[in-house]
């Protein structure tokens, strides 16, 4: 985008990078913004059909569409209150610090992604990172800070309690998903997510999730330390309404009620997003439809992505609120067992099975029952740093050039004959 503006429009390059950057942040805000209001619509929808009812069926219409928005409104003219026992500052601070660690994961994921006529790699990201996955994975990990902060300023023992369960619970499952995540950066050999969404390119039996055994079964591992981790049933502990009130947020009301919940379906989205890059091949459906039709390097094509990507995020989403509506709510004692005693060791047997498996099988088991060839050591493709000089007729992301002035960028180049 700020190469765009850059060079049709003649903006410095310092004022392009601006815009573009403004530009990012309102898209990302309303993205922010926006999901949660459908999220909360539809679990409520998903519950009422789990239970036997209808759910919201007057506000908006027969299938209330804009009950949310209702309460958004309610909760904005809702009296913001302070507990006199509070620590003021802090208290104010923590929904800010949660709201923080969530939206800023939004900035180093791909929507899309792909070559484009020119030959040049073209991503939909606000920033692309070559260590994607470590960025969000360390920014999200923030948010268990602000909700230390919320129970321990509230000046309340049921807060308090709840700050504490969700820091033991957040900080031990932050472990096996870590290391799950680890996995397919492993079969890949970048952590990129452009590049590595961009590697499960063609049929769905190309995505990391039938890569091998191990990668099948870490997916799993891995989305229920996600559901874990942004404090979902039958893990939320940390608010457990029918021991600690409403645990950590017991004392808050209004707009910095609202906006615990806000940070909590973002990073819902932020999680599945990373599932549906790492293990479902991002923007690649399951039938390259795109390469059929030949638009797979036109605009379109990354569009279609994109509705890929979102729709792939938004099943996992909708499993989760399955999950909240299906599953009791487990202990404290038997969360903290199942992540240390199960998925731990689990997640650790299937990194090391996962480094194993190519040296027994070089080229991958598809590959070896159909007799062709694939790159050894990176079964799935090869990426090194290439420096080459985009022409200004080039649709390029402002995070891999820097303009028509001719000055070098780097892109990422695929061996060939690599998937």
């Amino acid at each position: 985008m700020a190469v765009f503006f850059e060079t049709y429009l003649s903006l410095p390059g310092w004022l392009a990078l601006t815009v573009a950057a403004v530009i990012h942040c309102v898209l990302l805000l309303h993205l922010f913004a926006l999901s949660p209001l459908f999220f909360i619509w539809l679990e409520r929808k998903v519950a009422g059909r789990i239970q036997d009812r209808l759910g919201p069926t007057r506000v908006g219409g027969q299938f209330g569409w804009l009950q949310t928005l209702a309460d958004g409104i309610k909760l904005i003219l809702k009296e913001d209150l302070t507990p006199t026992a509070a620590d003021k500052p802090l208290f104010r601070m923590a929904p800010y610090i949660v709201f923080l660690g969530s939206f800023v994961a939004f900035v180093a994921l791909p929507f899309a992604a792909g070559t484009t006529s020119g030959g040049t790699f073209s991503t939909w990201v606000a920033q692309e990172l070559d260590v994607a996955v470590f960025f969000m994975l360390a920014v999200m990990s923030l948010e268990v800070f602000g909700i230390i902060l919320a129970g321990y300023a509230s000046g309340s023992k049921w807060s308090l309690f709840g700050g504490m369960r969700e820091a033991a619970q957040m900080v031990s499952y932050e472990v096996p998903m870590a290391i799950c995540v680890v996995i397919p950066v492993l079969v890949a050999g970048t952590m990129s997510l452009s590049v590595i969404g961009h590697m499960q390119q063609g049929w769905f039996w190309n995505w990391f999730l039938f890569h091998d055994p191990f990668t099948f079964l870490s997916f799993w591992v891995y989305f229920t330390c996600a559901t874990a981790s942004v404090k979902r049933a039958p893990f939320d502990l940390a608010e457990a309404e029918s021991e600690l009130v409403a645990g950590f947020h017991t004392e808050y009301s209004g707009l910095r009620w609202s906006l615990f919940f806000m940070a909590e379906y973002s990073s819902m989205f932020a999680v599945s997003g990373i599932a549906a890059i790492l293990f479902l091949g991002g923007w690649n459906g399951p039938i390259p439809v795109t390469s059929y039709l030949g638009i797979d390097a036109m605009y379109a094509g990354r569009f279609i992505g994109m509705l890929n990507f979102m729709g792939k995020a938004f099943f996992l989403v909708f499993v989760m609120m399955w999950v909240r509506w299906t599953l009791p709510r487990l202990r404290i004692d038997q969360v903290m067992k199942t992540c240390l005693k199960y998925l731990l060791p689990m997640s650790c047997a299937l990194l090391l099975c996962t480094a194993v498996w190519p040296l027994v099988f070089p080229s991958g088991v598809l590959h070896a029952v159909l007799g062709e060839s694939a790159p050894v050591g990176r079964p799935l493709g090869e990426v090194y740093p290439l420096t080459t000089t985009a022409p200004p007729s080039v649709d390029v992301d402002e995070g891999q050039a820097r303009g028509s002035s001719g000055k070098p960028r780097t892109a990422y180049a695929f061996r060939e004959g690599a998937r």
